[in-house]
């Protein structure tokens, strides 16, 4: 049992969430003495549907082992992260099914793991060949829908592949999210550079989001119609957005948001496998990458062509919050119940019977990072210290 004091994130009142086994079992008001501003925040943990690795690990390396997997993941914590989709990403075939059934042992092996990964995100290989939408896919790897070769992942994975990104305008596309939908698989639109035609036939068929949109696009586009426009446009499908203060400018943050609405923003760090790396040159599946000095990873060479976030879930719930004049609980609704509603996973609440996934930090406001005190998973102290009256 653990005794959580703080103030809520969503109306600042100052509470103790106490905890019995993985749950929630009580959540009572501080007595009127005691001073809120003393106290840190209390919220949901944070849910990331597409973090790459972290660390110089790729979830997408062939070389990839279920102890690999467990050091890459625990990290997590201490960004505030609770529950995550470990995303492979556009790679062969022997990397898919090495990278997916290394997955599963790990959730296998600790109950931790199995309680943080929610699922799995595969994001390819099935996308555009084009330079510009590909992003820093390989080339070599980018290949047609295929049902057969994706339940061969599927079972290497156990049934954890829950979300996958594919481009409209690969070939089998269509038939392709049909089958996906009907086995329960999620359905995203990314890496992309289809025609209107082909966006709408592949939302017709099931699909539900738009995976990192503006990102994976070509640099320029016709002023309309384009596939950003059609997905923008498109009430079937919730948007995940990359607010690291590289993939996308303020105005663009804001304009998806007020277009979408606040419940159909999805918020991810798309955190390259050279996250928590320093500032220097590295050796990816597609080439030489560069981490620059302001954490941006690009393709070496060059500072425009981006290939992947270095920063965490956190530092892109700040920013957005910095930037799109968004209420802590909007902010961490979409890092956290939106994703949790488009995938039908467990949302969190701090209320009784709630899931235990929760997080203690200071935040000074706009502009300010989060500062995190402990983060709590299933009802375990897995970072950090709980505060004390």
């Amino acid at each position: 049992m653990l005794q959580i004091h703080g103030r809520r994130y969503d109306t600042g009142e100052a509470v103790c969430i106490e905890t019995e086994g993985d749950r929630i079992k009580s959540v009572e008001p501080l007595p009127s003495s005691t001073d809120p501003s003393t106290l840190p925040l209390i919220a949901p943990g944070l849910f990331d549907l597409q973090i790459n690795g972290h660390g110089g690990t790729w979830f997408s390396d062939e070389s990839l082992t279920p102890e690999k997997v467990i050091r890459t993941l625990e990290p997590h914590y201490k960004f505030g992260i609770t529950r995550l989709m470990p995303t492979l990403v556009t790679a062969s075939h022997e990397a898919f099914i090495s990278g997916f059934s290394a997955i599963r042992q790990a959730c296998e092996q600790e109950s931790w793991v199995e309680q943080m990964v929610a699922g799995c995100h595969q994001e390819g290989p099935y996308i555009s060949r084009e330079d510009g939408p590909r992003g820093a896919h390989p080339l070599q790897h980018v290949r047609a829908a295929d049902w057969d070769e994706f339940c061969h992942y599927q079972d290497a994975s156990g049934g954890r592949i829950r979300l996958v990104t594919l481009a409209p305008e690969a070939d089998g596309a269509v038939a392709f999210t049909k089958k996906a939908v009907a086995d329960g698989v999620t359905i995203a639109i990314g890496h992309t550079g289809a025609t209107s035609e082909q966006v709408a036939a592949v939302a017709d068929a099931g699909a539900r989001l738009s995976t990192h949109l503006g990102n994976g696009a070509h640099g320029q586009i016709r002023r309309h119609p384009n596939y950003i426009w059609d997905q923008l446009g498109d009430s079937r499908l919730m948007a995940s957005i990359i607010p690291d203060g590289h993939h996308l400018p303020p105005s663009v943050i804001r304009s998806f948001i007020a277009a979408k609405g606040k419940s159909n923003i999805v918020i991810t760090c798309d955190a390259a496998g050279l996250a928590g790396c320093p500032p220097g040159r590295y050796e990816a599946a597609s080439g030489q990458v560069e981490i620059l000095e302001n954490g941006c990873i690009v393709i070496a060479g060059q500072n425009q062509l981006l290939a992947g976030s270095s920063l965490e879930t956190d530092v892109c719930v700040a920013h957005a919050l910095s930037v799109a004049d968004l209420s802590l609980r909007e902010a961490f609704d979409m890092a956290g119940r939106n994703p949790c509603r488009l995938l039908g996973c467990e949302e969190v609440e701090l209320s009784a019977g709630s899931l235990a996934d929760l997080v203690v930090f200071d935040y000074a406001g706009p502009g300010a990072r989060f500062e995190w005190r402990a983060t709590v998973a299933s009802g375990a102290l897995r970072f950090g210290a709980l505060p004390t009256l």
